[in-house]
């Protein structure tokens, strides 16, 4: 538990820059806008480092089937994108936030959907039996640590969208295809990672 609460304490003391969901060119960024405020909750079991996942319902209207860590927008009866976070996934997999150690916050990534999605990094302290969110939720998985924390778990793919090609970081796992927002905050965490680690 020491070594991943201090590699993740490292991590957060990096940086890594802005990052968004328009990096790698291709349909440019839209003029500037109000962006909605939102947080997802990177949350790393304590003893053995897994990351918890989420698979959305394929019923839903916006982004069925794809991988994300538990989250949402900032509701009104939010304090911020921490609480947004923690409710969230209490919501979608059964979270209990008294389990949930916060370590901090990375910089807000830009989504092509217009949020400012802010990354809360955390440990699950004791036993976790996840609770999908009926309607919502798929599936809850976990990923070894060493495959997110590791660079090299990740690579540049690209598909045309809206006419424009529109590259993107994915990190495959199992069956699992980790890829968009969800592949490009996880490489920003890998990348502050490496960076500590070999300073």
């Amino acid at each position: 538990m020491t070594a991943i609460r201090e590699t993740l304490m490292r991590a957060l003391s990096g940086t890594t820059g802005p990052s968004s969901d328009f990096d790698f060119g291709g349909a440019p960024a839209p003029a500037e806008v109000a962006l909605r405020p939102a947080g997802v909750l990177a949350a790393f079991d304590a003893a053995d480092g897994r990351l918890v996942l989420t698979k959305r319902a394929s019923s839903l209207r916006h982004h069925p089937g794809q991988i994300a860590l538990p989250g949402g927008k900032v509701d009104p009866g939010d304090a911020d994108e921490v609480a947004a976070a923690l409710r969230e996934a209490h919501e979608e997999v059964g979270l209990d936030p008294a389990r949930v150690e916060v370590l901090g916050t990375m910089p807000p990534h830009r989504t092509i959907t217009g949020f400012a999605m802010t990354p809360v990094l955390a440990l699950i302290h004791g036993p976790f039996i996840p609770i999908p969110e009926a309607g919502e939720v798929e599936e809850v998985f976990t990923v070894p640590f060493a495959h997110v924390a590791d660079p090299a778990s990740y690579h540049i793919e690209g598909r045309i969208w809206r006419g424009a090609r529109r590259d993107y970081y994915v990190a495959p796992w199992g069956p699992y295809y980790i890829w968009g927002a969800t592949a490009r905050v996880l490489h920003s965490l890998a990348t502050r990672i490496s960076t500590r680690l070999s300073a």
